[in-house]
């Protein structure tokens, strides 16, 4: 773009601002204002140049997804996702074709919210005052915080008109009758996620911070976005891994994941970690905690100050760890029954070798806690009773309220699911990732491809979102059995799950359950949790924490921070509970941990990983350190 032209344009949102701020009026050329400069490239040449540079680089990244797909080893999978979205949308759209008097309603209020916005701009033009806004953005919306999205007409009306257009298209998919609830959800969250990757924010020449930071910095800031994206789209072998961390600044076993211990055990699909005693004594029953498989277990080891399985050990438990294996084209056939057999019962066995008992506190955590739950009710009718209480972190047995992931599981998306796990045996880590990103697109997607991509900026490092991105493999046969049994047909809470030979029933768990949800769960709500507390045959203890799916989780006390509301037995309606809980200041570890004692308080001597098995390395093992 010449300088003639990009001088045009700055003018015209110059005037769009208002009247120039008189206190700075000596600094600007004449006939000019600040706000023009700030929007003019001031090194015409270097702006050209880097604008080649940014070419080059754009090249390579083209070249990364091509290359793959080339090759055969790649492609795409948009276009069923894709395919899904439009049929979702043309059965709302047919609701409002199909009365040309709805149709003109429709019609009549968006153009009514946008004649509000019109009249804002130009009363905003005439006054350079900006009125009050036709439509606000959200509380808590961190993307229109620039102050040029209010005091610059230019911006202000691309941010009203885009809020005004995206609330109108989410009041067409609420409003149209007859729809299934299953496509209501579904165009709920299309509608949301073409709401936010259109938004004016994420665009260069429709975003003020953006516009002056290209400016300022001469289009640098883009060479250095489309370096970045070639790297990600080549990391993702040619799919974007979007990077959320500084990714160089961590090392499992150096600074995150460093509780010390020892690998006691390893199947085709776990490795058993026991973590190092620091109590002269300890419980006498030990503690097994089993994980998710859809990420890796050091969510609960990020660090000495976060880390349960290091507070846990210092409150006297031995603790044991399933680390799940990253799946490869081997373990396709490993269904759930597989990771029973050879993850959670594996691990009761290896527990039992090396400290010679037989009854173990269990934690599961999100799908983890649901393949326990399954695990448990097998055991019952093949009478291993070996587990003596159960906990369970954000995790679902019933699937009626599961949240938007329930978007992606009808027979149609499944299936093509299905058929693309069954070429590899797997499926990829970043499609998983993607899915759950998807979730909080807001927070979890659109920021990082502004700032890393536009701005040009590294993430900053971050251990959490490290280990959100450091994504795992589904095997397909466990992929399969769990969204088909668990979000499609609901089988568990049912009692009509089938699995090695037996009917399951959460009725024949009668041990104690301490059942946890946090607040503002977007994977596993806590209105699902609570219902799922009614399934099981023994007394539960339903326990709500503040926050969400992980740091509701990992909220450690030291911290003091968040709270937690404990109650009556969890029956009923999950508001009703609510209104009766009383809530507690802080973290919800030590509530748990005086649970656990109230089930078996005895002590006995500190136990050295590895008594009677053999020690086959270091925590935190071999298997969480491979990546995707």
């Amino acid at each position: 773009m010449s300088r003639k032209r990009l001088r045009r344009k700055a003018l015209i949102m110059s005037k769009a601002a208002g009247p120039a701020d008189k206190s700075n009026a000596g600094t600007s050329n004449a006939g000019e204002t600040p706000d023009v400069e700030q929007y003019l490239v001031k090194d015409p040449e270097r702006f050209a140049v880097n604008l080649a540079r940014m070419v080059e680089q754009a090249g390579k990244a083209a070249s990364a997804w091509v290359e793959p797909r080339e090759k055969g080893e790649r492609r795409d999978a948009l276009a069923e996702p894709m395919t899904d979205m439009v049929k979702t949308f043309s059965k709302v759209t047919e609701y409002w074709l199909a009365d040309p008097s709805r149709a003109l309603e429709a019609q009549t209020r968006l153009f009514a919210g946008y004649l509000t916005v019109w009249s804002n701009a130009i009363s905003h033009v005439r006054t350079g005052e900006p009125p009050s806004d036709a439509v606000s953005p959200e509380k808590g919306d961190k993307r229109f915080l620039d102050p040029d999205w209010g005091k610059n007409a230019f911006f202000d009306f691309l941010k009203q008109t885009y809020l005004v257009t995206s609330r109108w298209a989410n009041d067409l998919v609420e409003r149209a009758d007859g729809l299934d609830e299953h496509t209501r959800h579904k165009a709920s969250f299309y509608v949301k996620q073409i709401s936010n990757a259109i938004s004016p924010s994420n665009f260069i020449l429709t975003n003020p911070e953006l516009f002056r930071e290209t400016v300022a910095s001469n289009g640098e800031n883009l060479v250095r976005g489309m370096k970045m994206l070639a790297e990600d789209i080549a990391a993702g072998h040619g799919d974007l891994k979007l990077r959320q961390a500084d990714n160089a600044s961590f090392e499992i076993g150096r600074n995150i994941a460093m509780s010390k211990g020892k690998v006691v055990g390893r199947s085709d699909v776990a490795e058993i970690i026991q973590y190092e005693p620091t109590t002269e004594q300890v419980l006498k029953r030990p503690l097994l905690i089993c994980p998710p498989w859809i990420n890796k277990f050091y969510i609960l080891d990020l660090n000495p100050e976060k880390s349960f399985i290091r507070w846990a050990v210092e409150q006297g438990h031995t603790v044991f760890v399933i680390s799940w294996v990253n799946p490869d084209e081997r373990h396709g056939a490993k269904d759930w029954e597989a990771y029973i057999r050879e993850g959670v019962q594996y691990g009761l066995d290896t527990v039992q070798r090396t400290t010679g008992e037989r009854e173990v506190n269990a934690v599961g955590y999100c799908v983890g806690g649901t393949l326990l739950a399954a695990g448990l009710a097998l055991m019952a009718q093949e009478g291993d009773d070996r587990i003596r209480s159960a906990t369970l972190f954000a995790t679902q047995v019933d699937f009626t309220y599961a949240g938007d992931l329930k978007v992606f599981v009808d027979e149609e998306q499944l299936a093509a699911v299905e058929r693309s796990m069954n070429e590899k045996g797997y499926l990829d880590g970043t499609r998983m990732a993607t899915a759950f990103n998807m979730l909080r697109s807001g927070d979890l997607i659109w920021p990082y491809v502004v700032n890393n991509y536009m701005r040009g900026k590294d993430p900053l490092p971050f251990d959490l979102l490290y280990w959100n991105a450091d994504s795992t493999r589904m095997a397909a046969a466990n992929h399969s059995y769990y969204l088909r049994n668990c979000y499609l047909e609901n089988t568990l809470s049912q009692g009509t799950m089938e699995l090695a030979g037996h009917t399951l029933s959460l009725s024949d768990v009668k041990i104690p359950v301490y059942n946890l949800a946090t607040k503002d769960d977007h994977i596993a709500p806590a209105r699902s949790v609570f219902l799922g507390s009614r399934f099981f045959g023994g007394k539960v203890e339903y326990v709500l924490t503040g926050s969400g799916h992980i740091a509701g989780v990992v909220n450690p006390p030291k911290a003091n921070k968040y709270q937690y509301w404990t109650g009556p037995a969890p029956v009923g309606d999950f508001d009703g509970w609510l209104a009766k809980a009383s809530e507690t200041a802080g973290s919800w570890w030590p509530h748990w941990q005086k649970w656990i004692l109230a089930q078996d308080d005895r002590l006995v001597k500190a136990r050295k990983p590895g008594k009677g098995v053999k020690i086959l390395g270091d925590a935190p093992g071999t298997y969480v350190k491979v990546r995707v």
